[in-house]
């Protein structure tokens, strides 16, 4: 069996918190570096289906990512459909809405969901794979990618395989189950379950039919959602209005487990979802004594641990089976054994109201980056750095003055109508009140740093009066 070419759907949009502190709210795992080859795992996922037998993607990700998920794409020469969702809501909302613009390009097409926060290796045999997943759903069946256990594990659902479908490693898809403790799941690998890893391939046609047959008000908000749609730049933005009507639930409790049309191939590739610090040092590069060594690290006598730092020197002396986690701004340390509670500690930090808990130092911009170095009473210091032609809003603020101190490139300031440039180690007063807007005209990156004095420096002190992002 053959099958045409695979449109992707990739689902981008999740918070990713089990990997705290280094994911958050604010920039979560998936366009993060994690491992050593320089990606994030959504630009892997990309690579992964560019070329042959896939064609064009679909990006489906959170309103707050869209200008991130643009510029990763870029940087890889990748073009796609990115799709912008007003909230939050799983991922049947997600592939509902990638099945009827796959199908509205073309309606015999054969989709796979894929999600942006999953590690493969194995880039030839994931490709097979789904070239065969393809072929079986074209005659109608949803298959999904079951994953053979590496070990009983109680992080994963499974997946328990049925007859054969007559072609190598698929079969019906006798049941799925949740979650199980380790006992349970050693009986599991004992009968040759699968790991479920949560990506399908199917035709859009079977799968818009099982989501009209079992999940109507999923089917019917999605395609509200499309037809009030408006293009933002290069974006499709969904009617938040109709999207939010959307149930908040999986593709897997929405369809799959009551669908009688589902298959599972036992994939011939390594997969990791990477949900875990624990499992992070699974598929990272070790060295001799087991050890994962990210950024500034010097570890004595520690064995079978992953230490990382994204700035600050970390060190370590006779640990073993650990986990500890450096950023700017918070510092996590763990048995590897209880990594897996991390998403526990980061809802607990929530309810406390502690900013760590979903927000950067360092918050991501259309037009760049800002980190905040200092914050007191009636102050805060930000360092600033923007991308060449990028350009920030017309904006003032009623609370607050600023003074910008360039340190690298040159600064193009509009002030109270008024244009100049403003070079290194020069700086200007922005008086409170005034209108004004800063913009990098040059051909590196333009840092300066910015010191805001005034009763307020919250972000929502920013009334915005022109943008070229279409920011409100």
């Amino acid at each position: 069996m053959t099958t045409s070419t695979i449109t992707p759907l990739i689902m981008a949009g999740g918070a990713g918190t089990r990997l705290w502190p280094v994911s958050r709210d604010s920039m979560p795992k998936q366009f993060i570096r994690l491992l050593d080859d320089g990606l994030s795992t959504f630009q892997a996922t990309l690579l992964r289906v560019a070329g042959a037998p896939f064609g064009r993607p679909i990006v489906v990700t959170n309103n707050a990512f869209r200008f991130v998920a643009a510029e990763q794409m870029q940087a890889l020469g990748i073009a796609g459909d990115i799709v912008i969702e007003p909230e939050r809501r799983d991922s049947a909302a997600a592939v509902a809405i990638g099945a009827l613009l796959a199908q509205a390009q073309d309606p015999a097409a054969v989709a796979v969901a894929l999600a942006a926060d999953h590690v493969i290796m194995d880039i030839a045999n994931f490709r097979t794979d789904c070239a065969a997943a393809g072929a079986i759903a074209a005659t109608g069946l949803i298959m999904t990618l079951g994953i053979t256990p590496t070990a009983p594990s109680s992080a994963y659902g499974y997946i328990e395989a049925g007859a054969s479908l007559g072609a190598p490693k698929a079969s019906r898809l006798e049941r799925f189950v949740e979650k199980p403790d380790e006992a349970t799941a050693q009986g599991y690998l004992d009968r040759g379950f699968l790991w479920n890893s949560g990506n399908f391939v199917f035709s859009v046609a079977t799968m818009l039919g099982e989501l009209e047959r079992f999940a109507p008000e999923i089917l019917a908000g999605a395609g509200a959602a499309i037809e009030a749609a408006k293009t933002d730049l290069d974006f499709v933005r969904l009617d938040p209005d109709a999207f939010g009507r959307i149930p908040k639930t999986s593709i897997d409790y929405a369809v799959m487990e009551k669908t009688d049309k589902a298959g599972v191939l036992a994939a011939s590739f390594d997969w990791s979802d990477i949900g875990s610090w624990d499992s992070i040092h699974a598929v990272a590069v070790k060295d001799e004594a087991e050890n994962v060594l990210q950024g500034r690290v010097v570890a004595i006598d520690t064995t079978n641990s992953l230490l990382r730092s994204d700035d600050m020197l970390l060190t370590a002396i006779g640990v073993k089976d650990i986990v500890a986690i450096a950023t700017r701004d918070a510092v996590l340390i763990a048995p590897k054994s209880e990594a897996g509670r991390v998403k526990t500690l980061v809802e607990s930090l929530k309810k406390q109201n502690v900013p760590e808990a979903t927000e950067h130092l360092r918050m991501y911009r259309p037009w760049g980056w800002y980190q905040r170095i200092d914050l007191g009473a009636r102050f805060q210091v930000k360092r600033i750095n923007v991308k060449p032609d990028g350009k920030l809003s017309l904006q003032k603020h009623f609370h607050r003055s600023e003074h910008w101190i360039v340190v690298r490139g040159t600064a193009e300031v509009t002030l109270d109508g008024q244009v100049s440039h403003v070079h290194e180690n020069e700086s200007i007063y922005l008086p409170i009140g005034c209108t004004h807007r800063l913009a990098n005209p040059g051909k590196i990156d333009l840092e300066l740093i910015e010191v805001q004095v005034g009763s307020y420096t919250g972000e929502d002190d920013i009334i915005r009066l022109e943008d070229v992002y279409a920011r409100s």
